[in-house]
């Protein structure tokens, strides 16, 4: 028996190098016989391999065409065994020179990753797998690069993300977290179109950075010879919209921001952001946990989930706390009746590094960042941010200092910002203002002023509510994963010098 899983030689090549010269004889070989594979151009299937093996009574004894991609040969001079694989799963080949003729010689010079178009008859061996009892073979696409060793599989993680095709074909487990993700996604615009929400699409190329803090990516766009930014966010456009008439509205789209790359962040990322006039940020409370609930039900997880071996209880509804209750709760200061002076003393006791941050709502924010965020495993909303640090949000009427502001937070991550929209077009101007300030000191995170964003809001935006959730980071969650690579099926990578 001449076992083939490792290439399509009896004698073991283990040079990749030798390997793909042989590949590339054997399809010489094929092109000057006038059988090259890629000039096919459709193979008409009429199963799927787990159709085969969940509904094999149905099947039993019929013919069925297949296609896949070879991922392991047993030569047994005659006959042989093999498996391809397609989108749904592996099926066992029976493979004999009876069946086939001179076909079968070529089969037996295939190379594992090869694809091949399959008919044949359903049956099962006297081992009890389901296999088609193959009666011809075509193969339409020559594989000339070697997978890596089906026992070793492609582990690292660098070479998966820079090269999914090959992690998807090597670890079909991978597959999974995108199906999951796109049950996630289908299942949060499902929800949404229920309730009345209508998506739109804004604009992903802006002249004016806005809708959140963060630095931007530059272009430049030759024609009108003006610099401009991939958005950050598409906060302001949708804004506008509730200005226009419509009540609610969502967007699911890319984001991108000039930032560091770790396990929670990637220069591109997928966002989904809603507004809905007439809400307030407690709606948008509500709203959040319904998105949760009907994205993990999506996906087979409801209440307990387990997430990198911690316990995580999406049971709602969640624990609610303001920024200042939480910061007492779990670091001791009680910033409330303290002045800016007093709360500077009270973070620096506190071990909170202030980088030179002297306002009272700075400070409030800088100890909640550094001392509470961290210990927020369970679903949490934090309420009640600081002006300073919510530039787009209403005040609160109660607390002047403080905004009608959310963030949730789950395995101490955060996984969306909602806000009470600030509606009053003085009071945003001046925020803007200070944005612009910060900017000419020299933080290029800080907001431009947007003149037109400020005019709808003289024509009247109704109050507003607004959520934005990041769509990676829940997929994450309810998937599993470590890193935010593993649920985006091409990051950002660094290229590989040559």
């Amino acid at each position: 028996m001449e076992n083939e899983n490792k290439n399509s030689n009896p004698e073991v090549v283990e040079d990749v190098g030798e390997q793909m010269r042989i590949r590339r004889e054997k399809l010489a070989a094929l092109e000057e016989k006038g059988e090259s594979p890629f000039k096919q151009t459709k193979f008409v299937r009429t199963a799927y391999s787990s159709d085969l093996t969940d509904n094999y009574d149905e099947y039993e004894g019929k013919e069925v065409a297949i296609a896949g991609r070879l991922m392991s040969k047993r030569i047994m001079g005659k006959a042989s065994f093999a498996h391809i694989l397609d989108a749904k799963g592996q099926i066992q080949l029976y493979v004999s020179v009876n069946d086939l003729g001179d076909a079968y010689t070529d089969f037996k010079k295939s190379d594992i990753g090869d694809v091949y178009g399959v008919k044949g008859v359903v049956f099962k061996t006297r081992t009890g797998e389901v296999s088609v009892h193959t009666t011809s073979l075509v193969l339409l696409a020559k594989s000339l690069n070697p997978l890596p060793e089906k026992w070793h599989g492609l582990k690292d993680n660098d070479l998966r993300y820079r090269q999914r095709y090959v992690d998807l074909i090597v670890n079909p487990q991978v597959k999974e977290t995108f199906v999951a993700r796109a049950k996630i996604i289908a299942a949060v615009r499902a929800l949404l179109a229920g309730k009345g929400f209508i998506e739109v699409e804004t604009p992903m190329l802006n002249t004016i950075v806005g809708g959140a803090n963060a630095r931007p990516f530059i272009t430049h766009h030759n024609t009108l010879d003006l610099d401009m930014y991939m958005r950050i966010a598409p906060e302001l456009w949708l804004k506008r919209l509730i200005v226009g008439g419509f009540d609610k509205v969502f967007e699911i789209g890319k984001m991108f921001r000039n930032e560091g790359m770790d396990v929670k962040h990637n220069p591109e990322f997928t966002m989904m952001e809603l507004y809905s006039a007439f809400d307030d940020y407690h709606d948008m409370m509500d709203i959040t946990e319904e998105i949760f609930s009907a994205a993990a039900k999506a996906v087979g997880k409801e209440g307990k989930i387990t997430y990198e071996g911690t316990e995580i209880d999406l049971t709602t509804p969640w624990q609610r706390l303001t920024m200042l209750e939480a910061i007492k709760k779990y670091v001791g200061v009680d910033y409330d009746g303290m002045t800016a002076e007093e709360a500077k003393a009270a973070a620096i006791k506190a071990g909170v590094e202030l980088n030179g941050k002297t306002s009272w709502g700075d400070i409030v924010y800088e100890t909640f960042d550094q001392k509470v965020e961290c210990r927020l495993i369970q679903p949490t909303f934090i309420t009640d941010y600081p002006v300073e640090v919510s530039p787009l949000t209403k005040r609160s009427n109660e607390d002047p200092r403080m905004t009608y502001r959310f963030e949730f937070f789950i395995y101490a991550r955060e996984m969306g910002n909602a806000y009470s929209e600030l509606n009053d077009p003085i009071d945003q101007k001046a925020r803007f203002e200070r944005q612009v300030a910060l900017r000419e000191k020299g933080d290029d995170e800080a907001q431009m002023m947007d003149d037109d964003y400020v005019n709808a809001l003289e024509y009247g935006m109704p109050p507003t509510g607004g959520l934005g959730i990041g769509i990676d980071r829940m997929v994450m969650l309810l998937t599993d994963s470590s890193s935010i690579r593993d649920v985006m099926l091409f990051p950002t990578m660094k290229p590989v010098k040559k």
